[in-house]
């Protein structure tokens, strides 16, 4: 695990938005796991940006998103589908036959669950999962005391994930009480996790997941086994790791991170 620290929102989301669309330009084929909710907005939107000046393709590469609500239709203004077509899908030249979210409205949820984990499978696997992290430590909908080793299924969502979300909705009563989340060892096996946190409000469970114990209530330190993962924050989401020369000297001085110095 790496940890890149940055001095506000704005770079540390440029950042991540190069890093991917550097990776994209590298391998136009890609596939790509990626994520919702508020953090995500303004690195879409760098993504957009950098589509419109030419410097990135997505017309080649494909995508797995993390999770979907249960119960809504992919047409519902309030789904990860409306969010991704919305934030990214409509705004790029993404094949959107190549993109896929999980359908929450599914007859079947658990039958739904494995089809979208063979279709991972069936995809070579994901080559870059972009990761957002909930108050609790979750990554995706994977809620405290998800198995280390689950694979994408439906997960009840905890007081504080509904209370938190429930306000993107029109009616806070519509919010939708479980997900189809991917699993926690659906994520550990993407070839490459960046994780993306800003604000003071994340500065404690970033502190728990990078530097904390491994554990099952903070299923975010899960990523400490991930063989390729990156954790970029604003100085607002460090301010409680313990760590900090030692970070930010692997940002100074591994080449990798020479062109986004």
């Amino acid at each position: 695990m790496e940890v890149i620290i940055q001095k506000d929102k704005g770079s540390a989301t440029k950042l991540v938005a190069r890093l991917l669309a550097n990776q994209l330009n590298e391998t136009p084929t890609m596939t790509l796991g990626l994520a919702t909710g508020r953090t995500m907005e303004a690195l879409y939107d760098e993504l957009v940006r950098l589509y419109e000046a030419k410097e990135v393709d997505f017309s080649k590469c494909g995508s797995f998103n993390l999770d979907e609500y249960v119960g809504l239709t992919p047409e519902d203004p309030n789904s990860y589908r409306s969010y991704m077509n919305k934030w990214l899908f409509d705004r790029v030249n993404i094949h959107k036959a190549k993109t896929h979210v999980p359908n929450g409205s599914a007859e079947d949820l658990d039958e739904e669950c494995r089809n979208y984990e063979a279709l991972i499978r069936g995809a070579g696997g994901l080559d870059f999962q972009l990761l957002g992290i909930g108050s609790s430590g979750h990554i995706g909908f994977n809620e405290p005391l998800s198995a280390l080793r689950s694979l994408t299924r439906v997960k009840a969502l905890t007081r504080d994930t509904i209370e938190q979300n429930s306000g993107l909705f029109p009616d806070p009563s519509m919010m939708p009480r479980r997900a189809i989340t991917m699993g926690v060892d659906t994520i550990l096996k993407s070839k490459r996790a960046v994780l993306l946190a800003t604000g003071s409000s994340k500065a404690d469970i970033i502190a728990k997941a990078v530097e904390g114990p491994l554990t099952a209530i903070v299923t975010a330190s899960a990523l400490q086994l991930h063989s390729h993962c990156t954790i970029v924050v604003d100085e607002d989401a460090a301010a409680k790791l313990t760590h900090r020369d030692y970070y930010d000297w692997i940002f100074q001085n591994e080449p990798e991170w020479a062109a986004y110095r």
